[in-house]
């Protein structure tokens, strides 16, 4: 049974930080491109982050970039989140999301909500 499990959201306020991180089971995780995308209320799912199989190579939105850093374990199947400097706008739930590197099949999480208040 595949799962992506989100932990580590919460309340934090602006300036803080927060680590994210995202289990994965049931699928060969290294084979798979692994992303971090989020949706505010009213708003569309846009994505934060993404790393190639290796950990190699990562990408990001521009409104993070800087700011937020995506990692990978893939011994332990874990992709990351480590987020600093947050803003009230960064208030979203987050999802964790694979690609599999060499097709279509893909799979999301159910999120992990960040609020950012003081």
């Amino acid at each position: 049974q595949v799962q992506l499990v989100e932990s580590g959201g919460g309340l934090v306020q602006p300036g803080g930080s927060l680590r994210l991180s995202c289990a994965a089971s049931g699928f060969t995780f290294s084979l798979y491109i692994m992303s971090w995308s989020r949706q505010a209320p009213g708003k569309e799912r846009e994505l934060v982050a993404g790393i190639d199989s290796s950990g190699g190579s990562t990408t990001y939105g521009d409104s993070v970039k800087g700011r937020f850093t995506i990692s990978r374990d893939n011994a332990a199947n874990t992709v990351y989140l480590q987020m600093t400097s947050l803003k009230p706008e960064d208030t979203a739930l987050y999802y964790c999301h694979a690609l599999f590197q060499y097709g279509s099949q893909t799979y999301w999480g159910q999120g992990t909500q960040v609020t950012v208040s003081s």
